[in-house]
């Protein structure tokens, strides 16, 4: 949306604003210097509670993690691509390590620069677009993060080489497969030796030629090393459901992606945004642990309106609209719905 047509919205806010202002002042027989400092002291009420929140937060992270190292875990919710990519190649890292060679990772996809809790970005060019910039630089910055060396694969002359090259940051090609898909298959060629190389397919879909190319690499690339699949368009093999042109599409997801040796391409990191009772909210798994649950709140502390996260607690599956309402109901900031509060504050 244009700049000239925010600030046109944000005028038309502020003049119902007004309007309403001067009718309660009206109806309650009160000045309407008294009406604006009800509503600004209703404000600061609610900023306290979101401080009380934060410390409670930062409490119950620190009981966790000394209590249950590996069965609990409160994971920060990244602001910026830079945290999001490192804290997807640490959970890469630690599932690679337990034996899962074959990993699914879902991305906050925006553009450079742009803070993850921004506004949901707009792709006018499509699926080359989202690839181009987003797709492509998000998947090169994490493989150039990822360290993740198959040992049983390594020489000896590798075994007895200079450590320190494993710490180098590998190589990073790209190849195309389809451009008006806007997938493309992301190779990290390792300094330490090919032992350490790690591959990743981007964005492919459920058209029989992915389940093929996956099949393919895998094979290629062997079981041993990291094979990662960015973003797939499928949740399930029910996603394939039945197609006349691809009988057999679902067999076929099951035995090469759900069934596939080295963890079933399981989801390792997933980060995922998404609205639930009209709130903006967002989902975290990092390997091994819960998934984290977050809802968005604007917070003018500072002046201009800045989305500031709260958490609404874990799940050890991944949650639905249902229960993200659930426990935004339970929560005195969301008492109000977003519009609502948005209308409040300008009293």
């Amino acid at each position: 949306m244009s700049t000239s047509g925010d600030n046109a919205k944000a005028q038309k806010l502020l003049e119902q604003a007004a309007k309403i202002r001067a009718e309660l002042a009206e109806l309650e027989g009160k000045t309407l210097s008294q009406v604006e400092k009800e509503a600004q002291d209703q404000k600061d009420v609610r900023q306290l509670r979101i401080e009380k929140q934060r410390e409670e937060d930062v409490s119950k992270k620190n009981v966790l993690s000394k209590t249950k190292k590996n069965t609990a875990q409160v994971i920060y919710l990244p602001e910026t691509l830079e945290e999001q990519t490192r804290q997807a190649a640490s959970a890469i890292e630690r599932a690679f390590q337990d034996g899962i060679t074959r990993q699914t990772v879902r991305l906050v996809l925006v553009k450079q620069d742009t803070p993850i809790s921004a506004d949901t970005e707009e792709w006018p060019g499509g699926a080359k677009q989202i690839y181009r910039e987003a797709g492509r630089p998000l998947t090169e910055a994490l493989l150039t993060e990822v360290r993740a060396t198959a040992t049983s694969l390594q020489t000896e002359e590798d075994k007895n080489a200079n450590t320190a090259k494993q710490y180098v940051r590998p190589l990073v090609t790209a190849q195309d497969i389809w451009d008006f898909d806007g997938t493309a298959l992301i190779t990290a060629k390792a300094n330490n030796g090919p032992a350490g190389d790690v591959q990743a397919l981007v964005f492919p879909n459920t058209d029989n030629k992915y389940l093929k190319d996956i099949k393919q690499i895998s094979q290629n690339l062997g079981k041993e090393r990291l094979f990662l699949l960015i973003n797939p368009f499928w949740s399930k093999v029910d996603t394939w459901g039945f197609n006349i042109l691809q009988p057999n599409a679902q067999k076929m997801a099951q035995e090469i992606i759900f069934d596939s040796p080295g963890g079933g391409f399981q989801e390792t990191y997933v980060l995922s945004r998404f609205s639930a009772r009209g709130e903006d909210c967002v989902a975290i798994k990092a390997y091994p642990y819960d998934w984290e649950l977050y809802a968005y709140i604007e917070d003018e502390t500072y002046g201009a309106p800045v989305q500031t996260a709260i958490r609404l607690g874990s799940s050890p599956d991944q949650p639905t609209s249902a229960i993200y309402t659930q426990l935004l109901n339970k929560r005195p900031e969301f008492k109000l719905t977003k519009t609502m509060r948005q209308m409040n504050k300008m009293f």
